[in-house]
């Protein structure tokens, strides 16, 4: 054993979970829309990804604590990446830290961006007045976003959006296309609820990483979830 026996740290939780990659350093879980990556304080891992994980390291005999990279918002869909011991999550991180850990997305907005690719710079702070809520501020933390249309949806005045992140900030993605004035379908923070879908339609869609071992690219793909892929049947034949 190269590394000791850890506890999990967060109680575990059966969920079905569907593991996208798996080995002796490192997982990639795919999260689900609706349920967020780990607890707001405490240990309880019910009804959080962070207890999914915990209990399918339990499940498979591992003595592994849950250590997320990087997190994803409650709503949204997508793989996360967890290290399974101190020496991967400091490569890991290191990784993060110089932005070589490659996220994709995908988005279905309101409207259909003038230019079909971009990037967005602008920087992210707190909303003062609203809790939990992020805005375009001068003074907040540098933020970049690159994005490509991938399909345009002339009928329904919506596009789909490929977006590359090169910062992490919270909400990064919906306070970008808010403020180019193209918001994610369904959010109802930086935009408005759509009834044709439940949450805000984004979804991870890739996750580029090296191995902290072997330092060789590792690619994840997420497969569109059925709501995000029934929203496009929509957009594609919204008089239907």
């Amino acid at each position: 054993r190269l590394f000791p026996a850890q506890e999990a740290g967060f109680s575990p939780w059966w969920h079905p979970l569907d593991v996208l990659y798996e080995d002796d350093f490192c997982l990639v879980a795919d999260k689900p829309a609706g349920m967020p990556v780990h607890p707001d304080g405490g240990a309880s891992g019910e009804g959080t990804l962070a207890g999914a994980v915990a209990f399918h390291y339990e499940s498979t005999g591992q003595k592994v604590a849950v250590r997320h990279i990087h997190r994803l918002d409650r709503m949204t869909s997508g793989p996360v990446l967890y290290a399974k011991n101190a020496f991967a999550q400091a490569k890991l991180d290191e990784q993060m830290r110089h932005k070589a850990i490659e996220r994709l997305y995908v988005a279905a907005v309101h409207g259909i961006p003038a230019n079909p690719r971009g990037t967005i710079r602008a920087p992210i702070g707190k909303d003062r007045h609203v809790s939990g809520k992020r805005r375009v501020s001068p003074g907040g933390q540098s933020a970049v976003t690159h994005y490509e249309l991938i399909e345009a949806f002339p009928a329904a005045e919506a596009a789909l959006l490929r977006l590359r992140l090169e910062t992490g900030r919270t909400h990064q993605v919906r306070v970008h296309l808010a403020h180019i004035g193209h918001p994610v379908i369904g959010d109802d923070l930086y935009g408005r609820p759509d009834p044709r879908i439940g949450r805000q339609a984004l979804h991870g869609e890739r996750l580029r990483f090296r191995h902290p071992l072997t330092g060789g690219q590792v690619d994840v793909s997420s497969p569109l979830p059925e709501d995000f892929a029934r929203l496009l049947d929509m957009l594609r034949a919204p008089s239907g």
